[in-house]
């Protein structure tokens, strides 16, 4: 039974559904006409749940596109949690998550290939076909059991980016090793390596998250620390590249950073970056134009999700450049530092490291540590879903924090 019963009391539902397990109908409120109840019945009681509508049937976070649907992953969860409600409870205390770690299979780090290649090691013999697609046919759960940790390797932390996903056929979580039940949205998944797990257990899983690049698609607008642990590196290799390449050939231009390039080159290097990642030619065959590099740097800061200098630290920021005593205010910059996560902070670091070898060429690029505050403070700094006024005040803020930064890069890092 399962069509609309219109008006009618929770009394009656209960009465046309007693006869059959699993039954079901719809009925319009009479205490709010116009809203409306689904009646279940499961366990010999009649179960009532506000029924919403918008495009799909949904009483929770699920949305389905038949109401057959929504009640059959009804009674699929409702049986599980009342059948197996103090095993579920106990899921997460012993999980197989602890005991396959990184160093469970005794192999190289599959994602070595993205470290750059040692002159100093011979060369091997080239990897057979078969093994190129090794990794493919990994779990996400195998596949971090065979990443041992790399001397070469940043040991950044990583909360994993779990999104509600939808399995085909039977799953089962990585962290317990229990079945994922439902027909939709059994769990979530990590949009950045791949790790299957209830929604439950997503809370205990620690926060040691290894990207993986068939996950990690673009270089821009990706949060920083998940592009470097994805590749491999202590800096973004767009942050490292722009700045050998300016380096190299720009600290001499005039206006550097403060001049823009074409846009629409800018735009070229960021899809290059995008699509070839450390293989992308940004040399002056490419872009003679040394301001287009700059130019495609301050955009990689300028489109990060996270900031350079972080939402959560970012009031600590502003509060030490409103500090007038010097010595005071470096003491306070040094402790806000603290707040950055890792992979932020050596970038931070190698940026002013940067930005003061810029400084030393100001007679003839013009660029003081003042001017290029100006430059990058909006750029590395963004203010939390402040009022318009505010930000607007901030502005003068964040120019002295990087200028700050740049003048005392050797003592600050």
């Amino acid at each position: 039974m399962s069509r609309y019963h219109g008006m009618i009391s929770r009394e009656e539902a209960d009465q046309l559904l007693s006869q059959a397990e699993g039954s079901y109908l719809i009925r319009e409120s009479q205490r709010q006409p116009g809203t409306y109840t689904l009646a279940l019945r499961f366990g010999n009681q009649t179960r009532n749940f506000r029924l919403y509508h918008d495009g799909k049937h949904f009483v929770g976070e699920k949305r389905f596109e038949s109401i057959h649907d929504l009640v059959t992953d009804g009674l699929i969860t409702l049986y599980i949690e009342t059948k197996a409600a103090e095993y579920i409870a106990k899921m997460t205390i012993n999980p197989i998550y602890e005991h396959v770690g990184y160093t469970t299979l005794n192999q190289e780090p599959t994602l070595k290939k993205h470290l750059p290649h040692s002159p100093e090691a011979p060369d091997g013999p080239a990897p057979a076909k078969d093994d190129c697609n090794a990794e493919e046919r990994l779990t996400s759960l195998v596949r971090r059991a065979t990443l041992r940790e790399s001397d070469l390797a940043p040991k950044y932390e990583k909360v994993h980016n779990f999104k509600v996903h939808t399995f085909r056929g039977p799953h089962w979580c990585e962290y317990c090793a229990n079945f994922m039940w439902g027909l939709i949205a059994q769990g979530v998944k990590c949009a950045d390596c791949g790790l299957n797990v209830h929604k439950q257990c997503s809370k205990v899983v620690p926060n040691d998250c290894q990207p993986d690049l068939r996950h990690v698609k673009k270089v821009y607008s990706c949060d920083l620390t998940t592009l470097v642990k994805a590749h491999n590196t202590k800096r973004p290799m767009v942050v490292d590249m722009c700045i050998q390449e300016i380096e190299a050939r720009g600290l001499q231009s005039e206006g550097l950073y403060r001049i823009s390039g074409f846009s629409e080159l800018i735009e070229d290097v960021k899809l290059a970056f995008d699509r070839d990642g450390e293989k992308a030619d940004i040399s002056s065959n490419a872009y003679e134009d040394i301001n287009i590099i700059t130019g495609a740097l301050k955009l990689y800061f300028r489109e990060l999700p996270i900031p350079l200098i972080t939402y959560d630290a970012y009031p600590r920021f502003i509060e030490t450049a409103k500090i007038t005593d010097p010595e005071k205010r470096l003491e306070s910059l040094h402790e806000a530092l603290k707040l950055l996560p890792p992979a932020h902070c050596e970038t931070l670091r190698y940026l002013m490291a940067h930005l003061k070898r810029v400084t030393q060429y100001e007679k003839e690029n013009l660029m003081s540590s003042e001017n290029l505050g100006i430059v990058f403070g909006p750029t590395l700094m963004r203010a939390p879903e402040l009022d318009a006024m505010t930000a607007l005040n901030d502005i003068r803020y964040q120019r002295l924090v990087v200028e700050t930064l740049i003048t005392n890069e050797d003592v600050l890092f």
